[in-house]
């Protein structure tokens, strides 16, 4: 006897034997009108978008869909984990539990030439061909920042410093492999034995230096040599002083000589905006490197006093400084300095009566293991970025004449061969991470 029976999700009917009934099948259908349909609501609903595939659809566009092999995706139509979640507007996920074990998240990987074509803003993933971590910004790749103004960075902003004949201005962009384009011209007030430190991610922040006078003056540059007019009366001109990002738009300046060496920092913007400048912070002296600390304090290393001397402090923008440490490696003056994770530095290079081949690694307390030699060309007054996190791009200063070359050195002075031709040979310029990457 025929029996009828309605739907629980169709307005259907369904004629055919009483009793039990074999299984039964529907139409695949699409995301606009899936095969699986409510009554009430026929644009939300169950459908079949490949085989072995269970997409989920409202309002007419699938919303999640579990593949073949049991893999959850929202947002994407071929989800490579058990859980993949991609959204442009995705502000939060939220677990609520008792108890919660935190899972292992794995980025997306890709290399230089396959980035997916058409990033979510602020879409993260490892990039293989330059090993790190990249984000996208809605108009370039960068390297995620993790640290202070030279931390994260893969490439470097070379700027400024003395060609043998007379002051610079001009900029270039290097990389570990001393990759350049060509250098770029006029960038505000050619001079030398200046300092730099990053500023957000793809800029850096120049300060004072010598032209015939030591100058007060600070300049916004990026990797094309972009700059605002100078700002001048930024507190004490002078030259040979070291310095350091401080959070990512700002820099601590330190040291120096003004015709008498000084013991003295102070706190620079992109605007050259400046405090009074706070003096009496450690032992007064030139020529020497900071890096980084944290992400407000720097470690200065190094220098002369006349004399070469070995040590360390540790400053904030406020001056604030410990005792100094002495008898940190090999005294000298005229070397360079990157940050080497968040709370050390590697100081390179320099000049203790003949140029040094030599790099150390140096904490906020001035420890140090012994002193690595014959780390490629030995010369004075080059500059120093960051490279990674463990690393420093150290480019260009002096041997007997302006050297234009480049070479990577880790925290053990492993060094590859030095790259020469990196653009115009030079001595005194200043340097600073730059972390955009396409």
């Amino acid at each position: 006897m025929p029996s009828t029976k309605l739907s629980n999700f169709l307005n259907t009917t369904y004629t055919g034997p009483a009793g039990p009934q074999g299984p039964s099948s529907m139409s695949d259908g699409t995301a606009a009108a899936p095969g699986l349909p409510f009554a009430d609501n026929t644009a939300t609903g169950f459908y079949r978008p490949a085989a072995n595939t269970l997409g989920f659809s409202t309002a007419s566009v699938e919303r999640m869909r579990i593949d073949s092999s049991g893999r959850l995706g929202i947002g994407v139509t071929s989800p490579t984990s058990n859980l993949h979640v991609i959204g442009a507007n995705v502000a939060n996920i939220i677990l609520t539990s008792a108890t919660i074990t935190a899972p292992t998240l794995t980025l997306a990987t890709w290399t230089t030439a396959t980035r997916p074509s058409s990033p979510s803003n602020y879409q993260v993933g490892f990039n293989t061909s330059l090993n790190a971590k990249e984000i996208w910004d809605g108009t370039y790749w960068r390297l995620d920042p993790t640290g202070p103004g030279q931390s994260n960075t893969q490439r470097a902003i070379f700027g400024y410093g003395n060609n043998g004949s007379s002051d610079v201005s001009m900029t270039n962009l290097v990389s570990n492999a001393g990759v350049v384009a060509a250098d770029t011209t006029g960038v505000g007030t050619a001079r030398r034995h200046l300092a730099a430190a990053g500023y957000g991610t793809d800029k850096a922040i120049f300060g004072y230096g010598l032209t015939s006078v030591a100058v007060s003056m600070t300049n916004l540059v990026t990797n094309q040599g972009v700059v605002g007019s100078d700002v001048t009366g930024v507190g004490t001109a002078r030259f040979y002083p070291a310095a350091a990002g401080y959070g990512t738009d700002k820099a601590i300046f330190g040291y120096g000589t003004t015709g008498s060496i000084v013991s003295m920092t102070n706190l620079v913007t992109n605007q050259g905006v400046v405090g009074s400048d706070v003096t009496g912070v450690g032992t007064a002296r030139r020529i020497l490197a900071a890096a980084g600390y944290g992400t407000d304090k720097a470690i200065f290393g190094y220098g002369q006093t006349p004399s070469y001397v070995s040590m360390t402090n540790l400053v904030s923008n406020t001056g604030v400084v410990a005792t100094d440490t002495a008898g940190v490696g090999t005294a000298r003056s005229g070397l360079a300095a990157a940050g080497y994770g968040t709370d050390k530095a590697i100081f390179g290079y320099g000049n203790n009566g003949s140029n040094l081949s030599l790099t150390n690694l140096v904490s906020n307390q001035g420890v140090v293991g012994s002193d690595v030699t014959g780390v490629g060309t030995a010369r004075d007054v080059p500059a120093a970025a960051g490279y990674g996190t463990d690393k420093a791009i150290f480019g260009y200063g002096h041997t007997s004449t302006q050297v234009s070359m480049t070479n990577l050195v880790t925290n053990a002075g492993v060094v590859g061969s030095d790259v020469t031709g990196v653009g115009t040979a030079r001595h005194g310029p200043a340097a600073a991470g730059f972390s955009l990457t396409a």
